[in-house]
């Protein structure tokens, strides 16, 4: 019996697509024929989760996606997944008004991580994920090494993702400048990149380095596909 995934999409809407389709297709190879995944997606207005997001009232969009996973709930959702690495901020406060499982990103990365032997890793995603605790503290207790860009290259980093990759604009030039930021993290003695935020994949792939990279949407939306056959 094929369980229910309930998405919170729409951070942004332009990786949210991405999920929707790995997790149809992971469906597709492990039952063949007509098969796809029961989901059910409750797609948020980012805008409004952007502006909690930079005024640091986190409370706030709290409030807004734990009304999504029990509207999610309530349609008949077996478990929740948040289509974003950032709002993993929250995740525990909307776990406490919930009944079902949150299916945690970074536990799902950290389990490809230890696959792959990975003891040291590089982090790349919004300034939130890169330089509070709420993201590495996972991997951590895991027992990966996380590693960030310096300043300078942090602010590239996130500026690259909201100003660039969330509205749909994909380049050249940010591309390298990621590459840039991804080889010295490798030289300095990282193992692996951590993709973690849900639009890098739109810009990275592995095809464009040697260091072996770790796509966090790809991951979440297989580990969500595989988890509903459970």
């Amino acid at each position: 019996m094929m369980k229910t995934i309930g998405l919170i999409g729409g951070m942004s809407w332009e990786s949210t697509v991405t999920y929707y389709q790995v997790i149809n297709e992971t469906i597709k190879q492990q039952l063949g024929g007509l098969h796809s995944a029961k989901c059910i997606l409750y797609s948020v207005d980012f805008d409004e989760i952007e502006k909690y997001q930079s005024s640091g009232e986190w409370n706030k969009s709290a409030y807004v996606l734990t009304e999504a996973a029990r509207a999610l709930e309530r349609a008949g959702a077996d478990f929740i997944v948040i289509c974003t690495n950032t709002m993993h901020k929250v995740a525990p406060e909307i776990s406490k008004k919930i009944s079902i499982p949150i299916l945690h990103i970074a536990d799902m990365t950290a389990i490809e991580l230890k696959k792959s032997n990975i003891k040291k890793v590089g982090l790349l995603g919004t300034k939130y994920t890169m330089q509070q605790e709420f993201y590495k503290d996972v991997l951590k207790s895991n027992g990966i090494d996380v590693m960030i860009p310096n300043c300078s290259d942090i602010e590239t980093v996130n500026h690259i993702i909201y100003d660039e990759l969330c509205v749909g604009v994909v380049s050249k030039q940010s591309k390298d400048k990621y590459l840039r930021i991804i080889s010295e993290l490798s030289k300095n003695g990282a193992e692996g990149i951590i993709l973690g935020c849900t639009e890098i994949g739109l810009l990275v792939k592995q095809s464009d380095t040697d260091v072996p990279l770790f796509d966090t949407t790809l991951i979440h939306a297989k580990r969500a596909a595989l988890q509903a056959l459970e």
